[in-house]
């Protein structure tokens, strides 16, 4: 039987390649070969994932500390193909990000930065620097000069008001993506060192437990619920999603929208009257869509 044309299969989504392909595809696609899955676990406080196997090419997303990460091939040049658990992105990292799955997390950072210590001592130098939506393994507590700290399974420790355990969230997702103000725009960015357009949505989203996808395409097709836009934009209100071709926004409110973007190279905010009137006149064009998500409530 013939398979499903590659073209047709979002290699972003899905774990085909002419030569390599998931197990789960056989009988869909004519991979020369099949492949089982390899569960692993991002080591690194943060990795890039890009569509080629090339540290010069242009990242796609980043994959975060914690988040699982099934391979498909490890190469012999350090790479690693694989699709990324949180969201089902695909592409290739650097093997050495990885590390076992171990115990599954069961807390994430709900700050946008924290930082991991060899132990529960501030003056301690630092292991690493880990992004909102990190994930970690909390297996006890500890307490030193009235500060409490989360010790993790490999020995390390979190200040314990950075996590919060998996099924606890944030009442508006609005107000996390506030708090990202400023911070760098970074094309593919990921992490609250830079980060781009839609990773501003969805990790924002993540924290009031809203599950969005990946890129600004996707989260056009499948975030939430289609506005009526036939007269225009719609009434709108605080969490509201507008897109453009290649671009999302946040409301604020009615009138003002947040986004991470290349004009100011920044999370910034500005009257949504302004940004249409820009983005029309010299980058991505008129407002494609408005959707609504999960209920925010008011400020």
């Amino acid at each position: 039987m013939a398979g499903t044309d590659f073209s047709s299969l979002d290699r972003r989504l899905h774990p085909v390649r002419p030569d390599l392909a998931a197990t789960r595809y056989r009988g869909v696609v004519d991979a020369l070969r099949f492949a089982d899955p390899l569960a692993k676990r991002i080591a690194a406080d943060s990795v890039a994932l890009r569509p080629v196997p090339d540290a010069a090419r242009s990242i796609d997303t980043e994959a975060l500390h914690g988040e699982g990460f099934d391979v498909y091939e490890t190469r012999a040049d350090g790479w690693s193909w694989g699709q990324l658990a949180t969201d089902g992105y695909v592409g290739y990292l650097p093997t050495e990000a990885l590390g076992d799955p171990g115990v599954a997390p069961t807390h994430r950072v709900c700050v946008p930065r924290s930082y991991r210590y060899p132990g529960a001592e501030l003056k301690s130098p630092p292991l690493g620097l880990l992004s909102l939506g990190a994930q970690v393994n909390v297996v006890g507590s500890a307490k030193t000069r009235g500060l409490d700290y989360a010790m993790l399974a490999d020995g390390s420790a979190v200040v314990a008001r950075h996590l919060l355990p998996f099924g606890s969230f944030v009442g508006d997702w609005v107000s996390v993506a506030e708090e990202l103000l400023g911070t760098p725009y970074l094309w593919g960015g990921r992490t609250t060192l830079g980060l781009d357009c839609s990773a501003l949505v969805q990790l924002a989203a993540a924290e009031a437990g809203i599950v969005v996808p990946r890129d600004s395409d996707m989260q056009e097709r499948e975030a939430g619920a289609d506005l009526d836009m036939s007269g225009g934009l719609p009434e709108l209100r605080r969490g509201d999603l507008v897109f453009w071709k290649g671009h999302v926004g946040i409301l604020r409110d009615a009138e003002t929208l947040l986004h991470a973007n290349g004009f100011t190279m920044s999370v910034a905010s500005e009257p949504l009257a302004t940004a249409v009137a820009r983005i029309a006149s010299s980058e991505w064009g008129a407002v494609t869509a408005c959707r609504r998500l999960g209920r925010v409530p008011p400020v």
